[in-house]
């Protein structure tokens, strides 16, 4: 007599009952079976270590790392192994640093139970996921400019309201370098002001609030 093959499912995330809500969902299929739980990045990757599961959903909100991270980690120890984002944020710029970290999936947690459960067998199958309205997005987006580490930093500062002078003491750069990289992150963001680039850059993903 065969034993059934499962696929074998590991869920990262730092809610416990959407963990309880996953587990039921994978509970209800016939071919699915839930291995493991964890709550943050270093948890996940010792799971992961732990059961090498076939596929794993992952949060982007963890309390130690981001799930971004999580993934990277997890796919640099086992490049083999097939993660879905399954998350509440639909920016491009997270989608896109998903992707580039090694994510086969990206699903919304609004997605209906049966689209969740076809996704995990289509990246279990080898194939990649978007959503379309997230293809979409992202497509308007392909050729935008991405924002360098040092305009992140003015950025992030900016949303958390400091002038171009606090900008400069917090790091170390003149006042005429911050103007500059201020003009530079509009342009990309095609923004207006400040405040709008900040508001695009929450809604795309590109910095966190």
């Amino acid at each position: 007599m065969s034993v059934p093959k499962y696929i074998r499912i590991l869920c990262v995330d730092d809610h416990p009952l959407f963990r309880r809500g996953i587990a039921t969902v994978v509970d209800d299929e016939p071919d699915m079976k839930l291995v493991a739980m964890a709550a943050t990045a270093s948890q996940a990757l010792e799971e992961f270590r732990r059961h090498r599961p076939d596929v794993t959903l992952m949060d982007l909100r963890l309390p130690d790392k981001d799930g971004i991270s999580a993934i990277a980690a997890i796919r640099s120890e086992f490049p083999d192994a097939r993660l879905i984002v399954l998350t509440t944020f639909e920016g491009d710029y997270e989608i896109q640093r998903a992707l580039a970290a090694g994510a086969f999936g990206y699903l919304l947690k609004s997605a209906p139970h049966d689209e969740l459960v076809e996704v995990i067998r289509k990246v279990h199958a080898g194939r990649k996921h978007l959503p379309a309205e997230l293809v979409q997005d992202l497509a308007d987006h392909f050729t935008s400019d991405q924002l360098s580490h040092r305009e992140l930093e003015v950025l992030e500062r900016v949303a958390e309201g400091d002038r171009n002078r606090d900008i400069c003491e917090r790091l170390a750069i003149s006042q005429e370098t911050v103007k500059i990289h201020i003009k530079h992150i509009m342009e990309k963001l095609g923004a207006k002001d400040r405040t709008q680039a900040v508001a695009i850059a929450v809604r795309r993903g590109v910095i966190r609030m």
